[in-house]
Parts: C-alpha cells; sequence; structure tokens
C-alpha cells in the first residue's frame, strides 16, 4: 500500500483522504511526499 507523509509534521496521510484533498490534515501543509525504502544490497561472489 503507498503511504504518504507531511514534510512538516511527519506524520502519515491516508490514500483515501488525498482522494478528497492535498493537503495534510494534521498541519494544513501542502507538501507531502512519499518515504523510500532502503535499498537491498548483495555482495557479488
Amino acid at each position: 500500500m503507498v503511504e504518504y507523509r507531511c514534510f512538516s509534521c511527519n506524520k502519515k496521510v491516508s490514500i483515501d483522504y488525498l482522494r478528497k484533498k492535498i493537503r495534510c490534515p494534521y498541519c494544513g501543509s501542502k507538501i507531502l511526499f512519499k518515504p523510500r525504502v532502503a535499498p537491498t544490497k548483495v555482495k557479488a561472489r
């Protein structure tokens, strides 16, 4: 599932809420981002 976070307060914002408004429901910021997961490193032999 896609997760968005607010850039100002760093709280999770649900995708259902973003369909209605593009603002953070907690602080009102318009800047949201999708956090990246850490890449998995594999050693070559």
